[in-house]
């Protein structure tokens, strides 16, 4: 069996909800209700300007998994993590390759909504602007897609972490351009640090698309499910 579950609450109360029961392949769909600029878990806190994101009404979370900053903000992506439990069928331990399944379910629902996309099958791939914003970068598994130039754009990033219990895949596609206000909310000195002097601002990468949120939520959780299914799960609950 496995379970689907809705939350809607803060990047922070998702980001650190307590695991779901051993034993049962989980998938989660987080919706939030503010904007959130989400540390990766080894960036230093001093790499934002608390004072200013409040002022601002952005919350600012760290999450334990993945490596660069994601601003988020309600209906402009869609966040799915799935709880795979030890000794299921799609626990990988290869890190490397815990990704596939899911990945091929996502790229299988924005091919549904008519955007082919290309899979990152080498290394990660981060650069100067990687290690301060996730989506600058490239990891094993997420989906590139082409812009109205032809230009490719980062649509789906993915990060995990791992117990002795479960693998939490924890994915996102941005449906909307990769916004542009959490370039305000950073200590420039502290982001120059991560990028060894390289521009820090994030016009100069591409990421994001205009698509809507609820239909490709709606497709990416059937086909995830689906996938669940096939790895001979049967039922949800």
């Amino acid at each position: 069996m496995h379970a689907i579950e809705h939350h809607r609450g803060s990047a922070e109360a998702h980001h650190h909800r307590a695991d779901p029961p051993p034993g049962r392949l989980t998938i989660r769909v987080h919706h939030l209700d503010r904007p959130a600029l989400v540390l990766g878990s080894t960036q230093p806190d001093e790499l934002v300007d608390h004072t200013l994101a409040a002022a601002a009404g952005i919350e600012v979370t760290r999450r334990r998994s993945g490596g660069g900053l994601v601003p988020i903000e309600p209906g402009a992506m869609v966040w799915i993590d799935v709880h795979v439990p030890a000794g299921h069928a799609r626990w990988r331990d290869d890190v490397g390759r815990a990704f596939d399944w899911v990945g091929e379910a996502w790229a299988a629902a924005l091919d549904d909504l008519g955007v082919p996309t290309r899979r990152h099958r080498g290394r990660l791939e981060t650069g100067p602007l990687g290690r301060l914003w996730c989506f600058a970068g490239l990891g094993p598994g997420e989906l590139t897609a082409d812009g109205v130039d032809g230009a490719p754009v980062k649509v789906l990033g993915q990060s995990q972490r791992r117990t002795r219990e479960f693998t939490r895949l924890q994915t996102m596609a941005m449906t909307a351009p990769h916004p542009t206000w959490a370039d305000g909310l950073l200590d420039p000195a502290a982001a120059r640090t991560l990028t060894a002097g390289a521009a820090i601002d994030s016009t100069r990468f591409r990421a994001g698309l205009d698509l809507d949120a609820t239909s490709l939520e709606a497709r990416a959780l059937e086909r995830i499910a689906q996938a669940a299914t096939s790895a001979g799960i049967t039922g949800s609950t």
